[in-house]
């Protein structure tokens, strides 16, 4: 039998391939680096141009080290979109290469194979490749420096991207490579004389921490004596990984580290004072991991004397912390684009607020100071007004430090009272003489000539305003929160950019915490905004923006005043008409009208207008520029659209049926369909708020396409609901139900499919958020009144969920309308209610007090129904029912 021959490359192929890589890396500049992009890209179309690419990698002994790792990582690149569509043969050849690469003398050459390896690794799931745990193997106990840290490395990068892949079966092995692996780690590697080793073993096990699979639960013993006995590590690397895997296990797994606390907290205090910032960091995320997971809270508070002071140091600024560089700027630099953070606007969204919505600082750079403060914070939560004694005297002795060398601790100290301002109100509210004179402490230093201490007092003042106001019988803590108030007012118009933002910022938090008490200082406080809107260059602006919108939001009508509307409205007309429909800054500006037209109400009739026109204009550009950008003179980004549809929205909300002069020669209709039927979700989910609200407005303008905007809403309801989709379905819902209370049997086409998937919803309600339990449940139940006919034969299979949900409904008109429903139901088919008999009187009990007499009467029709009927049965049923719901059903003398 012929032997198989093993592929060789051809030495043009290799020539041509090494001088495309050579000019790719080449700093010059000379060289149109696209053009070699391409070429190879063309030469990746080869069959077996990435057996050339691995050969160089492996084999091209004469070539520099960096032109071999161009050609491994354009391999790694390649093999992640056409391993699965190449040759066997191929894959093999390259898979035969890498192995006895993983020794190579050069490191940059075995880590660039490591990582070629797990892209494969990811690709086959473990199973295509039997010859490389063998091989790893071999190299791990081959006592050999660089064949163990190439086969370490590999590991790593297999731990990291797809750790599961070690703890499955494989065919061929007897047991699991996690087993095989782990038993090495900690008696080999753990203990190895080489820290880049000792770092690779560590890092490899504690990506299993937080999957935990049985092979290392079941030899925590072993790991744990691992990490003691690396925690003093000389290497900062090493002892990094040894925090993180303590707060890992706490988080995970606490009770592992119990039986080891006393010594686990001491070894992180100890650390949290390493000299190497990254290391102090990664134990100080120890403390609130340990709050979290309820470990007792006695060995803490033990511990808090000590603990405190060294947070407290850790929260004065680095010299080299970047924040120190920036405080310099001065309002009359421009900001550099790459100064403005991306932003990112949340689509409306009709009924609780229960989504996620975290402020995003994933643009902030996370340290020790913001790590130190943070538990701080939780520290203040758990403990209250405890943590009080141990910090108190060390606040004031670095607010009573003077001299310009000391501002960093002045700074700290106040950063920490605005730390401890939500979890020590409970140890201020009973010293509330304190509370004030802390308060009127912090106002002077509105004005300190170090911008970081101005803003951090402006922080830490937003946080104790809320309670400054909840005193409001107290005459000395209305004075104080006036003059807070005045103090940020003050601070807005600064001439330092990062005052600017924390004045902004702060005074925005105040807005929603005082919001009527805000009415008496509308002048002042429009003034302030207003000419800190005249001179803020783009990024802060976009913090007066939000500053207005929520200025608004909290006043509500108050705000639709002439003379407040003077202020307010000329300059933000000027920005509207100074910037053009493709420039980004108009989204801050469409937010923020959007909550003055809701605000003003039928006050904004003057500006809406313009304002309308604009977003139809808008909507229309995108709409072209999704197909042709270049006619369009614009690119594609939806937020524009998503922006214009929740401004008209706010519009449809403010001027109610006085939009109908706006919309009724226009194509909004057809638009707004459109829009329904994006791809993107938060398009969708805007969309589908508009037709809501256009249908509570002026129903009859969506008349003549009213069975497609019924059909694509109730489309929407089936979809696969999770993450976005579950906003959309939302308002979908709550639009459908909005539409059939006004058009009432126009609806039928779409009650039988529309009711079997609002069921699904509520018979699987713990898998969705509240508010789409609770939209689903009133739109069944419009849907129900209107056409009972339709829903009552099948009743059965949703009335419990449905009545549960109904149970969670406040008062209002919506949860009158789902009872209308119920009761007509029930009407038409009452021995389908028979067996949820009990959940219809807890939802009825929910009930605080039925306002309209006719759901009231029709409601007790349903219950003295029942009774009649039931007979004997009724006590049984009456018997079921707690206390609180029988007091409630009382009332209908049942």
């Amino acid at each position: 039998m012929a032997a198989t021959t093993v592929w060789q490359p051809l030495n043009d192929g290799l020539t041509e391939i090494c001088t495309l890589l050579e000019q790719q890396i080449s700093p010059s500049s000379a060289v149109d680096k696209s053009q070699i992009w391409k070429q190879l890209q063309h030469f990746s179309q080869i069959p077996d141009f990435n057996n050339y690419l691995v050969f160089i990698l492996v084999r091209a002994e004469g070539k520099s080290i960096e032109i071999r790792q161009a050609a491994g990582l354009l391999l790694k690149n390649n093999l992640k979109g056409a391993y699965p569509s190449m040759s066997r043969e191929n894959q093999k050849y390259i898979k035969s290469e890498l192995l006895p690469c993983l020794g190579a003398v050069d490191r940059n050459i075995r880590t660039t194979v490591g990582t070629i390896i797990s892209v494969i690794v990811n690709i086959e799931e473990g199973s295509g490749w039997p010859e490389l745990l063998p091989a790893l193997v071999t190299c791990l106990d081959s006592n050999d420096l660089n064949h163990m840290d190439g086969a370490m490395d590999a590991l790593s990068k297999i731990c990291e991207d797809i750790p599961h892949v070690l703890d499955s079966e494989v065919p061929g092995l007897a047991e699991r490579p996690i087993n095989v692996f782990l038993p090495r780690l900690y008696q080999q590697f753990f203990q190895s004389p080489h820290a880049s080793l000792r770092k690779l073993a560590l890092g490899c096990v504690n990506q299993y921490v937080i999957i935990m699979p049985s092979a290392l639960y079941n030899s925590l013993d072993k790991y744990l004596q691992g990490l003691f006995l690396l925690a003093n590590d000389p290497v900062a690397e090493v002892r990094k990984l040894v925090c993180a895997a303590f707060v890992h296990l706490t988080e995970v797994l606490p009770s592992s580290i119990e039986p080891h606390l006393r010594n686990v907290m001491e070894y992180m205090l100890q650390v949290n004072k390493d000299p190497d910032e990254e290391v102090a960091l990664e134990a100080c995320e120890f403390w609130s991991a340990y709050c979290d997971a309820q470990l007792p809270s006695e060995n803490l508070k033990e511990l808090l004397p000590r603990l405190i002071p060294v947070l407290l140091s850790n929260m004065a600024y680095a010299d080299d912390d970047e924040s120190l560089l920036d405080a310099e700027e001065d309002e009359s630099q421009p900001d550099r684009d790459q100064d403005l953070k991306p932003r990112f606007h949340t689509s409306r969204l009709h009924g609780s607020d229960d989504f996620d919505d975290d402020d995003d600082d994933s643009f902030n750079v996370w340290n020790l100071r913001k790590c130190s403060a943070a538990a701080i914070d939780v520290l203040s939560n758990v403990f209250g007004d405890e943590i009080l004694p141990a910090l108190m005297p060390l606040i004031q002795a670095k607010l009573s430090t003077s001299g310009d060398e000391a501002w960093k601790e002045r700074e700290a100290a106040v950063l920490t009272l605005g730390a401890i301002a939500e979890g020590c109100f409970n140890g201020l509210y009973p010293h509330f003489t304190l509370f004030l004179q802390i308060v009127a402490f912090l106002l002077p230093l509105l004005d300190d000539k170090f911008p970081l201490i101005r803003s951090i007092s402006c922080w830490t003042l937003s946080r104790f305003g809320k309670y400054l106001i909840q005193e409001g019988g107290n005459p000395k803590g209305y004075e104080q929160f006036e003059k807070v108030l005045m103090g940020l007012l003050r601070r807005l118009l600064d001439s330092n950019k990062r005052v600017q933002e924390a004045a902004c910022s702060a005074f925005a938090t105040v807005e929603e915490d005082a919001a009527e008490e805000l009415v008496p200082h509308l002048g002042v406080i429009l003034q302030h905004l207003m000419c800190a809107f005249g001179k803020y260059q783009r990024r802060n602006l976009r913090i007066v923006y939000d500053a207005i919108g929520t200025l608004a939001d909290s006043v509500r009508e108050e705000l639709n005043k002439p003379a407040y509307l003077e202020i307010l409205m000329p300059p933000l007309v000027a920005k509207w008409q100074q910037l053009s429909n493709s420039d980004k800054d108009l989204f801050p500006l469409l937010e923020c009208f959007t909550s003055i037209s809701q605000a003003l109400g039928v006050g904004f009739a003057p500006f809406a207008q313009p304002v309308f026109q604009r977003c139809m204009d808008i909507i229309q550009l995108q709409h072209m520029a999704k197909v042709d950008p270049a006619s369009a003179g614009a690119q594609y980004d939806r937020e524009f659209i998503v922006c214009s549809l929740d401004l008209l929205s706010g519009l449809a909300e403010g001027l109610g049926s006085g939009i109908e002069s706006l919309v009724s020669q226009t194509n909004l209709r057809d638009l707004l369909l459109n829009c329904c039927m994006d791809e993107a979700p938060d398009v969708r989910q805007s969309a589908f708020a508009l037709m809501g609200d256009l249908a509570r407005v002026f129903p009859a303008y969506l008349q003549p396409r009213l069975i497609e905007f019924l059909q694509v809403a109730s489309q929407q309801l089936s979809t696969n609901l999770i993450g976005e989709n579950l906003s959309v379905a939302n308002n979908a819902c709550w639009a459908i139900g909005e539409l059939a209370v006004k058009v009432r049997q126009e609806v039928s086409p779409i009650v039988t499919n529309v009711v079997s998937a609002l069921a699904l919803i509520l018979q699987h309600a713990e898998a969705v958020n509240k508010s789409l339990v609770e939209n689903s449940a009133i739109t069944l139940g419009r849907l129900a009144w209107i056409r009972p006919d339709l829903v009552a034969p099948h009743m059965e299979h949703f009335m419990k969920p449905w009545c549960l949900a109904l149970s969670m409904v406040r008062d209002d008109l919506e949860k009158e309308d789902a009872f209308r429903g119920l009761c007509a139901v029930v009407k038409v088919n009452p021995s389908g209610g028979v067996s949820s008999l009990v959940v219809i009187c807890k939802a009825i009990a929910s009930w605080h007090e039925i306002r309209s007499e006719d759901v009231n009467s029709e409601v007790s029709q349903v219950l003295n129904g029942y009774k009649q009927m039931l007979g004997n049965s009724w006590a049984e049923c009456w018997s079921a029912l707690d206390p609180p719901v029988k007091e409630r059903l009382a009332r209908y003398q049942v």
